[in-house]
């Protein structure tokens, strides 16, 4: 008998329902139980922190190493050079030939850094010899760069390229600003991107040297996720702890401290719209101020178009179609940011705004109505964060890298809902200074507005 056509739609419709059941249920069990976080030290030192799944037959990791831009000194771009080259090239394999190692065995390698940390990520089969061959090749990639100087000339030419088209973007011209007048002198200042001048400058030695000052295994992080049991994580660990080079832990990176007083920067830049950037310094990883603040910048402009700052700037006024804010923390005490941009000739009411909704968060705080909304709209979405292999090895290595509780995942939820008006007000009060904000503002001076 030939099935009916509303009859395969709704068999169709059965199965999809079927897998986002199992889905969520997969997602749930992940956040009642906890996706429980194990931790130990090689016997050469090397920090590793592993959780066991078996949705599928994969392997993530990541290997984190306190190698961002916050290390680069006198070189700004130093650290993101180094991570650009490190696949372009290794152990007397060109760039090709090193894609093919992976690629050959289904694997997946990606690097990248930023201000704080550089990262190398690995997607493997789980399969023995597989996941033994990507790991081997992971080791050569990150252990044995080439840094070939033809090839540092062609990612140093890359890189000026997109020097050039930053300067063309007014975002990325308020956010480089920004970082400038919030952090001073402070290594977080640096722009992971560099400068024409200093990447320029930079040689194949200064490369060298910071790979063999940085990319070592006293300052790494392993982070492993996936199906494989402890006995063969552990084994993994051990390999990968054998093969990279020792070294020492750098010095922990300073405190930045705040301005004396409130500082705007007014950069003139011929665009549609004005940029705007207030923010500060505010706090580090593994601040007791995280789950208030957190759930108060939710409530601020953490939230996308419901919002606080969403529906004063887009609804009830028309001022900008994107405003957000939120919290960076860091190694170190990281930014508190309210961005958006507004036509030119309404800057001062956007900036009067901004400044009176936080205002209104440090002494008021929410109302009963916004935070059970926001309670409910974190932990409910909560789970979606643990969907996946990657997304869960993303966490893990976060977590291990700042030394953070290794139940975090486990009472975030409980965390969230234990936050009320007072600790937020509190907390706001306290890592925020509305004295000693910086605004940043790029876009037409007053003379050139239509």
């Amino acid at each position: 008998m030939t099935m009916a056509p509303d009859t395969n739609r709704a068999t169709h419709w059965f199965g999809l329902a079927l897998l986002l059941i199992a889905t969520l249920l997969l997602s749930g069990r992940l956040i009642a139980g906890g996706p429980e976080i194990q931790h130990w030290t090689t016997d050469e030192g090397l920090n590793v922190y592993y959780v066991q799944t078996d949705t599928l037959p994969l392997v993530d990791m990541s290997l984190m190493f306190d190698a961002g831009s916050a290390r680069d000194g006198d070189r700004p771009g130093l650290s993101s050079l180094t991570s650009n080259l490190l696949s372009e090239g290794a152990d007397g394999l060109d760039a090709g030939e090193v894609a093919r190692l992976f690629e050959d065995r289904g694997a997946r390698f990606s690097s990248s850094s930023g201000r704080d940390y550089a990262s190398v990520e690995l997607r493997s089969l789980s399969d023995g010899d597989t996941l033994a061959a990507s790991v081997e090749a992971l080791v050569r990639v990150v252990s044995k760069p080439d840094f070939d100087a033809d090839v540092l000339d062609r990612q140093r030419r890359r890189m000026l390229v997109s020097l050039e088209n930053a300067e063309r973007n007014p975002g990325a011209v308020a956010n480089r600003a920004f970082w400038e007048a919030a952090y001073g002198d402070h290594p977080y200042a640096s722009e992971p991107a560099g400068t024409e001048d200093s990447l320029t400058a930079i040689e194949r030695s200064h490369v060298a040297d910071f790979h063999a000052r940085y990319y070592v295994r006293e300052n790494a992080t392993l982070a492993l996720v996936g199906d494989l049991d402890r006995d063969k994580a552990e084994a993994l660990a051990a390999s990968i702890s054998a093969s990279l080079p020792a070294g020492d832990k750098p010095e922990a990176i300073p405190e930045p401290s705040l301005p004396d007083e409130p500082k705007t920067v007014r950069i003139p830049f011929q665009t549609s719209q004005t940029h705007i950037i207030i923010g500060q310094p505010s706090y580090a990883r593994g601040d007791e101020a995280h789950f208030p603040l957190y759930v108060g910048n939710h409530i601020l402009g953490g939230s996308g178009l419901v919002s606080r700052l969403a529906l004063e700037m887009r609804e009830e006024r028309g001022l900008s179609y994107g405003v957000s804010s939120r919290f960076l923390p860091m190694q170190t005490k990281g930014p508190f940011r309210m961005t958006t941009r507004v036509r030119t000739d309404r800057t001062d009411e956007a900036l009067e705004v901004l400044r009176d909704a936080l205002t209104a968060m440090r002494e008021d705080g929410p109302d009963d109505e916004e935070l059970d909304d926001a309670l409910r709209n974190i932990t409910g979405s909560f789970p979606l964060n643990l969907d996946s292999n990657a997304k869960i090895a993303g966490y893990v290595a976060s977590i291990g890298f700042h030394g953070m509780p290794l139940d975090y995942l486990d009472t975030f939820n409980d965390q969230v809902k234990a936050v009320d008006r007072d600790s937020i007000v509190r907390h706001f009060r306290e890592r925020v200074d509305p004295d000693r904000l910086i605004t940043v503002i790029v876009g037409p001076e007053a003379d050139d507005e239509d």
